[in-house]
């Protein structure tokens, strides 16, 4: 997603750099969605793996939708709009097939079973290879699961976003199912190079964020320093250490740190080499509780499409 919004100015060179430096160190699994940019990333992404398809592990999703005029962003999981957003995803990638197709979000109006039933169906015809769903309750990914197998769920995981352990992450493992954290660097904060508001731009993202309003920002720099103290004493830097706490969790936990820059990917491809005893995770969540964190994730519109 970074790539092409949210977080500051876009390199298109640098990116597919980053892309092709990733499939290098062996990184295969690619997550883009076609409302990035919104439709941008997907080309870039289709751009970069266009003589590598075979190395890549290739996700995307659909379900937000943007009205032309207000860009107002609503939610679409209609089986109509489940074969026209596949159709346009696997035309702008440039692919035959997806490895892993996501629904964004759960759509109020349309229920769950009807949505995955038509992603099924796409399935059953070659398009797709698995199934995943994106921030969603324990009930209704068990009722999903119960019309088509899903492979994995992506939702928002680090030390400062634990809502997975309240019930998704049993939930994937008594069904055999992957989870996929994303923004598990808490959205760049956990990297330990964000010490000040100053560095982000006026249109980047995380100033709509609770979390980096400038009092709870302040607050939360504490966490850095207690991370990066327990960092320093595994000879790594935070980043590293975020990830292999994820990455320690489960067998079936992958997160998906999204960067820009060869240089941040080639440091947090050195977390999943990072071991943690059990007395190093011990340390790492007494230092970081989630009660110690300031803010909410999102605004309450935000929050209001994250089916809970």
């Amino acid at each position: 997603m970074g790539m092409s919004q949210s977080y500051g100015t876009a390199d298109e060179a640098e990116a597919i750099a980053t892309v092709h430096r990733a499939l290098d160190l062996g990184v295969t699994f690619l997550d883009t969605a076609d409302a990035y940019g919104p439709e941008t990333n997907e080309r870039l992404v289709g751009k970069a793996i266009h003589d590598r398809r075979k190395e890549v592990f290739l996700a995307t999703k659909f379900g937000f939708v943007f009205d032309p005029v207000s860009g107002e962003r609503s939610i679409d999981g209609s089986p109509e709009h489940v074969r026209a957003a596949c159709a346009a995803s696997l035309e702008r990638l440039g692919v035959d097939t997806i490895d892993l197709y996501y629904l964004h979000r759960v759509d109020p109006h349309t229920p769950i079973e009807e949505t995955v039933r038509a992603m099924g169906e796409l399935v059953r015809e070659g398009k797709v290879r698995h199934l995943g769903l994106s921030e969603v309750s324990p009930a209704t990914l068990r009722r999903a699961h119960a019309v088509f197998p899903i492979t994995a769920v992506q939702s928002e995981y680090s030390l400062w976003t634990r809502d997975p352990e309240r019930g998704v992450l049993d939930t994937c493992r008594e069904l055999g199912i992957g989870l996929v954290p994303f923004s598990p660097l808490g959205r760049g904060f956990f990297s330990g190079k964000l010490r000040s508001l100053n560095g982000l731009g006026e249109d980047d993202f995380r100033r709509t964020l609770p979390r980096f309003g400038e009092e709870n920002f302040r607050r939360n720099l504490l966490l850095i320093d207690r991370l990066e103290e327990l960092a320093r004493s595994k000879g790594c830097t935070p980043a590293q250490l975020a990830l292999a706490w994820l990455l320690a969790r489960d067998p079936h936990v992958v997160p998906i740190p999204g960067t820009k820059r060869r240089k941040n990917l080639e440091e947090n491809v050195v977390a999943a080499d990072l071991h943690l005893s059990p007395d190093d995770l011990r340390h790492v969540e007494e230092a970081l509780p989630e009660s110690a964190v300031a803010g909410a994730r999102y605004g309450a519109a935000a929050m209001a499409s994250v089916n809970r």
